[in-house]
């Protein structure tokens, strides 16, 4: 009787651990890592700052990610056997950064969700139908920046500025629609746009030798071969005694004069809370309104304002961080 009795008891601690064990098995698997395949067009500080931004906020939002990123180094067919790949791969989401790598992307795949930042006007580049209701697998945010107070810019600065010069990348979508912006923009402000393209970044030297003696300010626009070069355009620029504005802050640090524009940073955390709602809350991007960055940065750099000669006490430096070197 007693050995029937310690036989049943074992049988019963035995089932109660089996049990437990499954249990704990179950309470501890780790959650899902997502892959995320990073799709960046070229290697600069703003598009830099847009992938870091978004791994860093992604990370404080508790995602289990790996990154798998790739630099396309500015060729756009390496943008897209860079995005053929992720698509082979089946990752989990491709983050696109710049217009020609989420064109490439959307090219790719239309069943992989796909996010794009440093996008100017993502309708125009056909990447969704609309900013409100994107449609298909592609939704992210707008780098477009607050280009009429930009311009206003040199006014404040000189009332005796009225041609404004703009380099762009002929072969950038994102650049020429900054440039038929900047066009009619100016025709309200009493300036006038001096516009000149090129194709190849060793063109830019050359280019800018050439604008400079046409006019009386400069005006960055987001354009990534541009922004690839900021430090060669703004030592032009500064030796000839020009006032420069940047669409955004980290052309600053590279030399121009001042800006009050979008940060890239911020526009990838941004973009990271709508990988989220993808990755873990299961959205699809359709249903995700594409956004426009929403906080811009003031910056200056005092080295130029110095060679400039300017007053560091004009009212467009009150408000504005000092960078650069």
């Amino acid at each position: 009787m007693t050995k029937g009795i310690l036989k049943s008891a074992l049988l019963i601690l035995l089932a109660v651990s089996l049990l437990s064990g499954c249990t704990a098995s179950t309470s501890s698997s780790p959650e899902k890592k997502f892959i995320v395949g990073i799709n960046q067009l070229a290697e600069h500080p703003a598009l830099d700052d847009a992938r870091l931004g978004f791994e860093e906020a992604l990370k404080e939002a508790g995602v289990e990610v790996e990154f798998v990123y790739q630099n396309a180094q500015g060729d756009i067919p390496t943008s897209l056997s860079i995005s053929q790949k992720f698509a082979r791969d089946k990752v989990d989401l491709i983050y696109a950064i710049a217009t020609p790598a989420a064109q490439s992307s959307k090219q790719a795949t239309n069943e992989i969700p796909i996010l794009f930042s440093a996008v100017t006007d993502p309708v125009l580049a056909e990447l969704v139908q609309s900013m409100d209701s994107p449609g298909g697998n592609v939704t992210g945010t707008s780098d477009a920046t607050p280009m009429k107070a930009q311009l206003e810019t040199f006014k404040k600065l000189d009332p005796s500025i009225v041609k404004i010069g703009i380099l762009f990348n002929t072969s950038e979508v994102n650049s020429e629609i900054q440039v038929n912006q900047a066009e009619e923009l100016a025709k309200e402000l009493g300036l006038e746009i001096v516009a000149m393209g090129v194709s190849n970044i060793n063109d830019i030297p050359q280019a800018m030798d050439s604008l400079i003696k046409n006019i009386d300010g400069f005006y960055a626009i987001t354009d990534n071969m541009i922004a690839s070069a900021i430090a060669i355009v703004a030592d032009k620029l500064n030796n000839a005694g020009i006032i420069s504005v940047g669409a955004e802050g980290s052309m600053v640090d590279g030399g121009l004069l001042v800006s009050d524009g979008i940060s890239y940073f911020e526009l990838g955390r941004q973009t990271a809370q709508m990988a989220k709602l993808i990755l873990v809350d299961g959205k699809n991007p359709s249903e995700i309104p594409a956004e426009s960055a929403k906080e811009t940065t003031s910056v200056f750099n005092p080295d130029t304002l110095s060679k400039l000669g300017l007053d560091v006490n004009n009212p467009v430096f009150k408000d504005a961080q000092a960078v650069g070197n």
